[in-house]
């Protein structure tokens, strides 16, 4: 059997203990049905309980396990783009460690990938555990992420996808700070067919995004896909500027015409206090794209890797990922 690498699995964790080992045996026992060379890339991502010790006492005995040890928390996004960089199989999977996504499912990615599709990713038909609020947000997110941008982003799916080598070393090629994955999956283009599934409940621990780290990818996928929030703001601001001059001509019609007294002055305080809100919600998005450039212009690692697992040697962290703005 070739020595090279057929498969890397990418399996980003953050405080993954409760569930770590089901992990590791489940996608051992998938990837060992492949018969080929392949490689799990763990990616501790900050974790603060034991789960990178863990995975580094399997690569000790186990060559396929590796661990990527982050020095601190930088992001999911973040840490799947580190397994990424690391990742040497000709065909890349991406997986989080929850198993709330089947391993079992990688059998058919592959199965598709050798069918000739550069990514093959999975999309959600039904998904159990989960809260009615939870579900609601993610099905608006992705129709309206659908509807402001001008490339074709799947809805449902989430970052469970098997990728081929060449669509990876260009994801690697693209700087983004603020980086939503699928997303750029989708702008890189390529032959792309989904595999519907129904996702699982977490077997043990805790969501690792709750709501706020739910609205920070959420701004992170249409700010970096769409500038129409920009226009939307514009428009809004024509209506309204529009909308106050008219009410303001009547005024001075009654006023100067009639013997009316002018009423309505808690009316108008509403009004004015709505239109001050839109404007200040207006200039929220307008600070969310300045900020997002202000990320971009600092030109820092995308992350620092502390220590890197390979077999039973420990090497030195390579080189930190930088943001190339001339590229």
């Amino acid at each position: 059997m070739s020595t090279q690498v057929r498969y890397s699995v990418i399996i980003p964790m953050y405080n993954e203990e409760a569930v770590i080992q089901e992990t590791y045996r489940r996608m051992k026992q998938v990837m060992g049905q492949t018969g080929e060379v392949y490689e799990l890339l763990f990616v501790n991502d900050g974790s603060s309980d034991n789960c990178a010790q863990m995975i580094e006492e399997y690569s000790y005995w186990d060559e396929s396990v590796k661990l990527i040890d982050l020095s601190r928390n930088f992001g999911h996004q973040i840490a799947i783009t580190a397994g990424m960089d690391y990742a040497l199989g000709e065909a890349v999977v991406v997986i989080d460690a929850d198993l709330q996504d089947p391993p079992e499912l990688i059998l058919d990615m592959i199965a598709e990938w050798k069918n000739g599709y550069h990514v093959v990713y999975a999309k959600r038909i039904k998904r159990r555990g989960e809260s009615l609020f939870k579900k609601w947000t993610a099905s608006l997110f992705y129709r309206i992420l659908r509807y402001s941008t001008d490339i074709s982003i799947p809805v449902d799916t989430g970052d469970f996808r098997l990728m081929d080598r060449k669509v990876v070393e260009e994801l690697k090629r693209l700087p983004e700070k603020n980086r939503f994955v699928r997303g750029l999956v989708s702008w890189v283009g390529f032959r792309q067919k989904a595999i519907e599934y129904e996702r699982d409940e977490r077997l043990a621990g805790e969501t690792k995004y709750p709501l706020k780290r739910m609205i920070k990818l959420s701004l992170d996928g249409i700010t970096s896909f769409s500038y129409k929030p920009l226009k939307l703001a514009g428009y809004l601001g024509a209506l309204l500027s529009v909308s106050g001059f008219l009410y303001l001509m009547y005024v001075l019609y009654q006023v100067t015409f009639t013997d009316s007294v002018v009423k309505g002055w808690a009316s108008m305080i509403g009004i004015t206090l709505t239109f001050n809100g839109f404007v200040l919600i207006m200039l929220g998005i307008l600070g969310e794209y300045v900020g997002r450039i202000y990320d971009e212009t600092k030109g820092r690692p995308l992350y620092i890797v502390q220590e890197f697992y390979e077999g039973k040697q420990q090497q030195n962290a390579r080189e930190p990922r930088v943001a190339q703005l001339n590229k």
